[in-house]
C-alpha cells in the first residue's frame, strides 16, 4: 500500500503569482503614495508608509515595533535600533524628519501608549497589524497610483530606500549595514544591482 503524498492535492503558494523580486518603488511614486495619504488625512497609513521607508525593515519586524522602540516619551527618535527576527542582529536607521512627524501625529491620534504596539491591529485576535494585513495596505497603495500590484509588495518598502541610496552613492558595504546583511552577496543578490548595472552599462554603449 502507497503512502499518499502529504501536500496530494494542496496547490502551491505561487500559482498563478508573478514570483521573484519586487520592484522599488521609484520617487515619483513615493510621492505619489504619500500626497494621497496626506489628501485623505490617513494618518496611520502615512506613518507606517514613511516609515517603512525609512525603517528597510522586513514587514515581520515593521508590523511588531512598539512605541517604545522609537519614540522617548512624545517625542519620535532621529535614529532607532531593532532586533531582526530572521537574524537575530541588531540593525539601526534613520528617522527623518517628515517621517518623525507623521509618526508623532499617529501616536497622539491613536493616544498611543510607550508599551504599545506602534500599529496595533484592528482585530480581536491580534495584538499588532499582521504581515498579511500590511501586504493590503501595499497593495492598496501601489493599486491606487495605477501600479500592477502583482510586481510590488511589503519587499518593495524594504528595497526603496535602499535601492535609491545604492544608485546615489554605488556604496553597496553602506547599503548593507542598513539592510542588517551579513553578507556582501545578500546585498548584491537582494538589489539586483548586477544585472541592472550590465543593462545600464549595455545601453549606454552604441555599436
Amino acid at each position: 500500500m502507497s503512502a499518499t503524498p502529504i501536500n496530494a492535492g494542496h496547490q502551491p503558494w505561487n500559482k498563478g503569482k508573478l514570483v521573484g523580486q519586487k520592484a522599488p518603488l521609484r520617487l515619483k511614486d513615493i510621492w505619489a503614495i504619500r500626497v494621497r495619504l496626506q489628501i485623505a488625512e490617513k494618518t496611520r497609513d502615512l506613518a507606517l508608509f514613511n516609515l517603512a521607508i525609512d525603517s528597510k525593515l522586513r514587514a515581520c519586524d515593521l508590523v511588531k515595533l512598539r512605541v517604545r522602540d522609537i519614540a522617548h516619551g512624545d517625542r519620535v527618535a532621529s535614529r532607532a535600533i531593532v532586533m531582526q527576527q530572521k537574524t537575530q542582529r541588531p540593525v539601526q536607521f534613520e528617522i527623518t524628519e517628515q517621517t518623525r512627524d507623521a509618526v508623532g501625529n499617529w501616536i497622539r491620534h491613536a493616544m498611543l501608549r510607550t508599551e504599545d504596539f506602534l500599529f496595533p491591529s484592528r482585530l480581536h485576535d491580534s495584538d499588532h497589524l499582521s504581515t498579511r494585513q500590511y501586504a493590503r495596505i501595499v497593495d492598496g497603495w501601489v493599486t491606487a497610483i495605477g501600479l500592477d500590484p502583482t510586481a510590488y509588495g511589503t519587499h518593495t518598502m524594504r528595497r526603496t530606500k535602499a535601492s535609491l541610496i545604492y544608485r546615489r552613492t554605488k556604496n553597496l558595504r553602506a547599503v548593507q549595514l542598513l539592510l542588517g546583511h551579513t553578507k556582501l552577496e545578500s546585498t548584491v543578490r537582494y538589489l539586483g544591482i548586477e544585472v541592472d548595472d550590465a543593462l545600464e552599462m549595455a545601453e549606454q554603449t552604441e555599436v
